[in-house]
């Protein structure tokens, strides 16, 4: 059997590389302009390895009973890490996966191809123009994984945009994003208030040296119109190989202390991650 050797393609917004794993006989590594974006591994699509993508698994895990079927729509494509994780681990779910990129959807699916028989439907669109024209009240979850290299584009931060999500989302729908920043947190802070415009209830996962201001993280946000099982994911977030915490209620209310909502004219791009700061966790 020949050894599976790296693709490297440019697509529409830059040139993506997939890289097998030498540890793990069909995982592979994706890239885009050199930052990592995904890990997929075919034999085991449960397999999370960012520790970000645990994180959101950990979410997903906690936003309803164990095992029950889900209809999901994802912002953010990549190597279709969470949508295989779903479908692995809530079979029978319905998802649609939303990716700008359609050359990159194209160099996924031909090299990484999902299970046959699965319920995931890709789109080739912008994040937030799909989601205005989507149906509303139509997905139980919201994940939003959407970076323009390294980047979370503006117009994906407003509360234009947090409504438009919002009106996809059922009555007890869960909105789910990743996101990354550093001290002193200007950008995660005008989300959650900007999220906070929308949804009542917020909580805050990530690990323990982001929130101290000692590097430059990932940070995955929850928001609902519901209380969120923060114990539960508590609980799993400390336990993991990558322990991280969970912010909620009055600690959260002090981390956006004075922070104001983000409007589309004021809107700019999370901030420019420095460098080294994307490895796989």
């Amino acid at each position: 059997m020949n050894e599976p050797i790296p693709v490297t393609r440019v697509t529409d917004h830059g040139t993506a590389k997939l890289m097998p794993d030498v540890d793990r006989e069909r995982a592979w590594l994706l890239t885009v302009d050199g930052a990592p974006q995904s890990y997929v591994d075919l034999d085991e699509p449960a397999h999370l390895e960012f520790e970000y993508a645990r994180r959101l698994g950990h979410a997903l895990d906690t936003v309803a009973a164990p095992g029950r079927p889900l209809d999901v729509a994802h912002l953010g494509g990549g190597a279709l890490t969470l949508p295989r994780y779903v479908a692995a681990t809530r079979p029978g779910s319905r998802q649609d996966v939303v990716e700008a990129d359609r050359g990159l959807l194209e160099l996924v699916t031909e090299h990484l191809p999902l299970p046959a028989g699965e319920r995931i439907t890709l789109h080739g669109a912008d994040a937030r123009a799909w989601l205005e024209a989507a149906p509303a009240g139509s997905a139980d979850i919201l994940v939003a994984d959407v970076f323009g290299g390294s980047r979370v584009p503006a117009h994906l931060t407003t509360v234009a945009y947090t409504r438009a999500a919002a009106r996809v989302l059922r009555g007890d729908g869960v909105y789910l994003a990743n996101l990354a920043d550093a001290a002193p947190f200007a950008f995660l802070r005008s989300q959650l208030a900007t999220l906070a415009t929308v949804f009542a209830e917020l909580a805050l996962v990530a690990e323990p040296g982001v929130l101290r201001g000692r590097r430059f993280g990932n940070a995955v946000l929850l928001a609902a119109h519901r209380p969120l099982d923060t114990a539960a994911l508590a609980r799993r977030t400390a336990a993991d190989a990558f322990p991280a915490r969970v912010v909620h209620g009055a600690a959260l209310r002090v981390l956006v202390g004075a922070a104001e909502p983000v409007r589309d004219e004021d809107a700019v791009p999370s901030p420019e991650p420095p460098e080294g700061a994307f490895g796989i966790g």
